[in-house]
C-alpha cells in the first residue's frame, strides 16, 4: 500500500495516543476512517480533529475484548464504507504487579485487550482485506515484547504474544501469495497516558519502589511523540517491513535483547535492588 489517498483504515483505541495521531495523520494524507474506542469522549474528539480534512468518518464504541463486537464491526465498516483496506489493532491498557500478587481478573483484563483484541481485530478483518484487493494489517506490540520486565509479566506476556502472532500471520500470507500484507509495530517511550491509567497492584513496590515514583520516572522515558510514532508506522505499511521499531530508544532496546538474556536481565535486577532500598 503506497498510497492511502481513497484506502479506508480501520482503528482501534482510536481515542487518544497512538490510535488518535494515526488517524488524524491517515485523514490528512486522504484516507476515508472507521475509528473505534471504549472512551466515548476520546473518540468523539478524535473524530472531531480529523473531520477538517473532509473525508468520510465512521465512529463506533467497541470494546475490542468482546469478539463479537468486534466482528460486529468489522463488517459495519465495509457496508459503510464500501470496503476496507487498513486494520490497526492498536488497544491496549498496562498492569503492574508481581507474578505472585497480580490476580487472576487482572490478568486476563490485560490479556483479553492487549492480546485477544489484536487477533479478534486480525480475523475479523482479515476477509474484508483479501475482498478488497489491497489490504495490510498493523499489529501493535511493543518493546516490551522484545525484552522482559520485572512488575511487567502480563504486559510482556501479551506483547510476547503479539509478535509471534504477528510474525506467523505474515509468512502463511506470503505463502499464500494474498494481496494483504502484515506489520508488528514496536513502540518505545510514546508520550501517552497508558502509565497514569494502568492498573497498579501494591505489589509493584517490591520491584520498583512508590507506584507513582515509579510511573513518573518511566514517562521520563516517553521521548517520541504519538504524531512522529504514527509517521513512523506509516512508513513502515509503506515500505511493506515487516517490524517497525518506533523511536530511538525502541532501536537500543532491539539490541539489547539480542544479548544473553543473563546480560539485560542481570542489569534489570540489580537496578531494582537499587530501587528498593
Amino acid at each position: 500500500m503506497k498510497d492511502f489517498s481513497g484506502r479506508v483504515a480501520a482503528i482501534t483505541g482510536a481515542g487518544s495516543g497512538i490510535g488518535r495521531a494515526l488517524a488524524v495523520e491517515l485523514a490528512r494524507r486522504g484516507a476515508y476512517l472507521a475509528l473505534s474506542d471504549i472512551d466515548d469522549a476520546g473518540l468523539a474528539e478524535t473524530v472531531w480533529r480529523c473531520e477538517a480534512f473532509g473525508v468520510k468518518i465512521t465512529s463506533q464504541h467497541l470494546d475490542v475484548a468482546v469478539r463479537d463486537d468486534v466482528y460486529a464491526w468489522a463488517h459495519r465498516v465495509v457496508a459503510d464504507h464500501g470496503k476496507v483496506n487498513l486494520i490497526v489493532n492498536n488497544a491496549g491498557v498496562a498492569l503492574g504487579a508481581t507474578v505472585e500478587a497480580m490476580s487472576y481478573e487482572d490478568f486476563e483484563w490485560l490479556m483479553n485487550i492487549n492480546f485477544w483484541g489484536v487477533v479478534y481485530g486480525t480475523k475479523a478483518f482479515l476477509p474484508h482485506l483479501k475482498a478488497s484487493g489491497e489490504g495490510h494489517i498493523v499489529n501493535l506490540s511493543s518493546v516490551f515484547g522484545l525484552i522482559s520486565v520485572p512488575s511487567q509479566s502480563a504486559y510482556n506476556a501479551a506483547k510476547f504474544a503479539v509478535r509471534g502472532f504477528t510474525d506467523t500471520l505474515r509468512m502463511e500470507l506470503e505463502i499464500e501469495g494474498a494481496d494483504v500484507s502484515v506489520t508488528t509495530v514496536h513502540p518505545g517511550g510514546i508520550k501517552t497516558n497508558i502509565a497514569r491509567n494502568a492498573r497498579m497492584d501494591a505489589s509493584m513496590s517490591a520491584v520498583a519502589g512508590d507506584a507513582e515514583k515509579a510511573i513518573r520516572d518511566f514517562e521520563r522515558m516517553f521521548i517520541t511523540s504519538p504524531e512522529r510514532a504514527a509517521q513512523q508506522i506509516l512508513t513502515a505499511v509503506r515500505h511493506d517491513r515487516r517490524r517497525a521499531l518506533i523511536g530511538p530508544d525502541a532501536k537500543v532496546i532491539d539490541l539489547v535483547s539480542r544479548l544473553p538474556a543473563i546480560l539485560y536481565q542481570t542489569v534489570l535486577t540489580r537496578g531494582a535492588s537499587v530501587i528498593r532500598r
